[in-house]
């Protein structure tokens, strides 16, 4: 093999409930992941050198060096495995960048399993290197649903088979928000554990809107569409998202998504 694709699934949290700190000073979270169909997209192939190359509407800005996770993420596995390769990976960047939907941990884990397999080595190396990485690198790297406790990063498979394949529409108001700042404004308050993920909540959004009040909007918008059976604001913003019980209702939905928002109609995993 001297060529791989994969994707990137963009990453929702259900729900989302901070409980407090954890030695490490990290937050501790419970948090239900599931994962759309669609995302960034990556390629990658065997080269002399490693190198990265940003392309797509969210681009702009985006570091081609060691200052990029995707980068650091080839650099951990190579180091982990001791394999001496290369390669040119290339990244399609079609989600938002700061936004709450994983963007970044789901670039570097779909660059560990491309280059895992195009490198030709084991995945446990894989599983090892992406806890360093980023707390959500873990549930990215499995891309389907799980909880996550700790920081994120424990997991537990769930089996939630009548998600699948559900109509979800994403809608950010395209202000990006920092995830330090969103936790640094939770009010410390532990509002218990996380059950039944439908009747649960994002301990994050008030911080959110704080910062960019344009998410109760879209929040408000969101809740009085036709067809809508859930929503919530996904991670610690801005990005929020709707299920619907036919794609009919999304699609009618997505139409009539104000122009200055934007948008990404796809599907649950």
């Amino acid at each position: 093999m001297t060529s791989a694709r994969d994707i990137a699934p963009a990453k929702l949290n259900l729900a989302l409930h901070v409980r407090g700190k954890l030695p490490d000073g990290r937050h501790a979270i419970e948090t239900l992941f599931a994962f759309c169909t669609d995302g960034d997209r990556l390629s990658a192939e065997k080269a002399d050198a490693l190198s990265l190359e940003i392309s797509g509407p969210f681009a702009d800005g985006l570091p081609t060096d060691r200052e990029n996770v995707v980068w650091r993420a080839a650099e951990a596995l190579r180091e982990s495995s001791g394999a001496a390769a290369s390669a040119v990976v290339r990244i399609e960047k079609n989600l938002p960048v700061a936004a709450g939907l994983g963007g970044g941990s789901a670039d570097a884990a779909a660059a560990l399993r491309l280059l895992t397999s195009l490198w030709n080595i084991d995945p446990s190396h894989a599983e090892k290197v992406a806890p360093a990485l980023g707390s959500d690198v873990p549930a990215c790297l499995l891309s389907l649903p799980a909880r996550g406790e700790g920081a994120g990063d424990r997991l537990t498979h769930v089996a939630v088979p009548e998600l699948s394949g559900t109509p979800v529409l994403l809608v950010n108001p395209r202000v990006p928000l920092s995830t330090s700042e969103v936790f640094a404004g939770w009010d410390g308050v532990d509002r218990g554990p996380l059950g039944n993920w439908r009747e649960g909540r994002n301990d994050l959004q008030e911080a959110a809107i704080k910062l960019v009040p344009q998410i109760e909007s879209v929040l408000a918008w969101l809740a009085l569409q036709s067809g809508v059976t859930f929503s919530r604001m996904s991670g610690s913003g801005a990005t929020c998202f709707a299920l619907f019980d036919t794609e009919a209702a999304r699609d009618e939905a997505a139409d009539a998504v104000p122009r200055e928002w934007w948008r990404l109609s796809t599907h649950l995993r």
